[in-house]
């Protein structure tokens, strides 16, 4: 059984179990909530795809923590002029864990 879920503007394909980094959300570690827009829920025996989402399947999650990715970095030059610039940025993800799968 699985769902995909939308969050952050990003689709996730999630099972019960699965670890996740979305964007960062301000949520207190070890906290649980749910995820509000479930796209697709697909078992053995039934699918179902929301026109746009599904309101009676519920997602829950636990807050594990918070992560960074990895750095990226941006060079920006005008040649001949002496002008150049970097700049480095590292995104801050929330760490979570997929506790339960509801379908209603």
């Amino acid at each position: 059984m699985y769902v995909v879920i939308k969050e952050g503007g990003k689709q996730y394909r999630v099972s019960k179990g699965d670890t996740l980094d979305i964007e960062k959300k301000d949520v207190e570690q070890g906290a649980t909530f749910q995820f509000q827009s479930v796209m697709m829920y697909c078992s053995e025996q039934d699918v179902r795809i929301g026109r746009p989402t599904l309101a009676d399947v519920t997602v829950t999650a636990e807050v594990k923590g918070e992560a960074k990715g990895e750095k990226v970095e941006s060079y920006k030059y005008k040649r001949r002029k002496g002008y150049h610039r970097k700049v480095g940025h590292r995104q801050k993800y929330t760490r979570v864990i997929i506790k339960d799968i509801e379908v209603k």
